[in-house]
């Protein structure tokens, strides 16, 4: 069977018994710590293997005027039910070799009364018993299954112990508690089942009447000098029917055993008869002693705990389900008619959202792109870009959504040229760290159709950061924009707020730029830096904008593009419109805390966080500002009279801006060309370069940034991006 029939099953079965699960776990549990105070009392006889009935009958005649009845229970405490010589009726617990009152005999209260009927038939009799016995077989069959799917994940019993993939917090603990306290829940479900079965009457055994062949003897014995009892330890027994006269042979001790009864003459001594119990009996006491602990602490514990875990699986199980569904893939175009393919390997769920991700970006810039399973593959008789994104499972194998992709490879070989990026997920904590990933990038490099996009890139730990480094270097190669803020790729995803528009400018014909501030409608904590994802279809698909903070609102500064699908939804709204949006922390393009000297530059409307980060330099770093623009207009002196107030408030060091459609035109690579020893400098003494706007800027800039720090420090950019004094947000 394949992995995924037994995932099914385990599903189908949780599913089935979840709400029933739930009750027995928390009764369970409670039962548990109620048979541990059992233990825990001082009522407690130490060494009853050492205490015969010859020791105690003779004690406990003397010392009380009429015995009813003897027990020993399952917690080793010794309680008796007799008259003292007023005629008062003792029930309490008791020393055996002396006969002194230990403690008055407690009930059980009412609360774990009330439980212990929850537990056993959920209130409703024998209907509630039959229920309860199916349950716990389906519990039984859950673990079975459970336990299979461990064995498959760790490609066999020899694994079964070696380190998991830690992908998030519940598959981990799902998993590894499994198989900790797999035992433990299993012996609680097959108990259980036998238990109820047998008090159901399917093992319905009769007793066994067995003649005594022990000679007559008719000469008086004391209590202490009879056989049976000098044999019999209390260990043995559960309890004693003491004679109702004393010295009268027509009433005899009835001695209760664990596996049968003893009836012997109480003057002479003689075993009048014997009953021995059916093996459903016995079954019966075993598996209510294993199912509930009664009889020891430590095992009364274990199973308190894995009846606790049994929750957490339920919950545990319920997320891992709801993460594998939760990404839903929704395609606009048919496979036929797809520019770019995305095809994911993803067992839990985790690889599917960063697929997502680029697939919800691609769409929104109007992009032809179709995302489907790696199982799904196809002739794709559009495509000119193919990216895989897939993790790697168990030992260097694929995931189950991914393991005929190599066979369907083979089967349609594409008709056209297709670029594509291989992206591996795993963790560097195993020897097979994205194994299936560099596989799958070696069968692509031997097809004929196929063109490497980009190398092959891994991503440990789900790292926002490495992930957003592939969407940086593929955006570069197939100018596909792709946001390349780690904050985007973020598994844990913020609510949607709700902002109020408070203020928005017109564009005009001459600048198609506009600002428009927004203020959440609850206090939210930001920095200038961050992201703001609005939906303007109200469907899942995104639009990001660069942060700057106006106090404690939004200030965007954003061009309006004809038939625009994040700008056109903006400009629409009026002051006072209210809009669902969220902000995605990015603590990667923050206002650097420690450096002191910072260059920012940017083209466009990627000016918007630095605007914010310069009115937050209330430490005064020095900070220099080159922006580009196409135009010089009103737009652009509200920006020189900002930056004049900001060097009066010593908040801003100096700013430098060109134009690109301006009788001297320039660029602003060429202000950093004029500048040449300020940035090599600054790169020299740990100052920080951050760069903000459009993805071919960027590149441009990176360029030069290169050959600069080459010239006066013999060392590439990559050695100060890696050092972090490189910062960029483009798009």
């Amino acid at each position: 069977m394949t992995l995924s029939i037994w995932r099914y099953a385990h599903l189908a079965l949780a599913l089935i018994s979840s709400v029933f699960l739930i009750i027995l776990s928390v009764t369970g549990a409670i039962l548990a710590y109620d048979a541990i105070a059992e233990k825990v009392q001082d009522h407690r006889i130490e060494n009853l293997e050492n205490i015969t009935l010859s020791q105690v009958l003779p004690v406990l005649r003397d010392q009380y005027s009429e015995v009813l009845e003897l027990k020993i229970d399952h917690s080793q405490m010794v309680s008796i039910d007799a008259m003292d010589e007023n005629g008062n009726s003792i029930k309490a617990y008791i020393d055996p070799t002396t006969g002194k009152k230990l403690g008055e005999i407690k009930p059980k209260s009412d609360f774990i009364q009330w439980i212990t009927a929850l537990h056993r038939s959920l209130f409703l009799k024998e209907s509630g018993r039959a229920i309860v016995a199916v349950v716990s077989f389906l519990l039984m069959l859950i673990s079975i299954s459970g336990l299979i799917l461990i064995i498959k994940r760790q490609k066999g019993i020899k694994h079964f112990f070696d380190k998991i993939n830690r992908d998030f917090f519940s598959q981990y603990f799902h998993v590894v508690t499994g198989r900790w306290l797999l035992i433990p829940v299993f012996i609680i479900a097959l108990t259980g089942t036998l238990v109820f079965l047998t008090r159901l009457d399917y093992f319905k055994g009769e007793n066994i009447e067995i003649t005594s062949k022990t000679p007559v003897n008719t000469k008086a014995t004391a209590l202490k000098n009879i056989p049976f009892f000098k044999e019999t330890p209390l260990s043995k027994v559960e309890r004693v029917e003491f004679p109702f006269i004393p010295d009268d042979e027509a009433e005899p001790f009835v001695i209760h055993l664990r596996k049968k009864s003893v009836t012997v003459n109480q003057v002479t001594g003689a075993i009048i008869s014997e009953t021995k119990y059916p093996y459903s009996a016995a079954i019966e006491k075993f598996n209510l002693d294993l199912h509930t602990g009664r009889t020891n602490a430590i095992w009364a514990f274990i199973l308190g705990l894995a009846s606790l875990n049994i929750l957490f699986f339920i919950y545990s199980g319920f997320v891992i389900t709801f993460r594998r569904t939760r990404t839903k893939i929704k395609n606009k175009v048919k496979a036929k008619d797809a520019e770019i393919v995305l095809l994911v390997g993803s067992e839990n769920g985790t690889t599917l959202f960063f697929a997502n991700q680029i697939h919800r970006q691609l769409l929104s810039e109007g992009r032809r792109s179709y995302l489907t399973e790696m199982n799904q593959f196809q002739n794709f008789e559009s495509a000119k870009e193919m990216v895989i994104f897939t993790s790697t499972y168990g030992l260097g194998d694929p995931p189950s959504n991914a393991n005929r992709f190599e066979t369907l490879l083979e089967q349609f070989p594409q008709q056209n040229k297709i670029g594509y990026s291989v992206v591996g997920f795993g963790s560097k904590s195993y020897q097979e760290f994205c194994a299936f990933a560099l596989r799958v990038n070696d069968l692509l490099a031997k097809q004929n159709w196929a063109e490497p996009t980009t190398s092959v890139f891994t991503v440990n730990d789900r790292s926002a950061e490495k992930f957003a480094s592939w969407a940086h270097v593929w955006s570069e190669k197939t100018l596909h924009p792709l946001a390349t803020a780690p904050a985007v790729y973020n598994t844990k995803i913020p609510g949607l707020k709700k902002f109020i528009v408070t203020e928005k400018t017109m564009f005009s014909d001459d600048n198609s730029t506009f600002k428009i501030v927004l203020k959440p409608r609850k206090k939210q904590e930001f920095s200038s830096g961050d992201l703001l994802a609005i939906y303007p279809a109200n469907d899942n698909r995104e639009r990001f904008y660069s942060i700057g903070k106006n106090q404690d609102s939004v200030q965007l500064i954003v061009k309006l593009f004809p038939n625009g699908f994040g700008s056109g939804f903006l400009n629409s709204l009026k002051v006072g419109d209210e809009i669902p949006a969220r902000i995605m922390e990015n603590p990667n393009f923050h206002l650097p805390k420690t450096a002191e000297n910072i260059a920012m530059i940017a083209n466009g409307t990627g000016i918007a966080p630095f605007l914010g980060m310069i009115q937050e330099n209330i430490l005064k770093k020095k900070i220099s500002l080159y922006s580009g623009f196409r135009h010089d207009n009103d737009w652009v002196n509200s920006y020189r009279q900002f930056a004049g107030k900001q060097i009066e408030k010593g908040q801003l060091e100096n700013f430098k801006f060109a134009f690109s459609r301006e009788e001297n035109k320039q660029y602003v690579m060429d202000l950093i060309r004029t500048d040449e020893n300020y940035f090599a400098k600054l790169l020299g003494e740990n100052g920080v370069i951050m760069i903000c706007g459009s993805l071919k800027m960027q590149k441009d800039v990176e360029k030069i940034l290169d050959e600069i720090s080459q010239k006066h420090h013999g060392k590439p950019l990559d050695y100060y991006i890696q050092n972090q004094q490189i910062l960029s947000d483009c798009y």
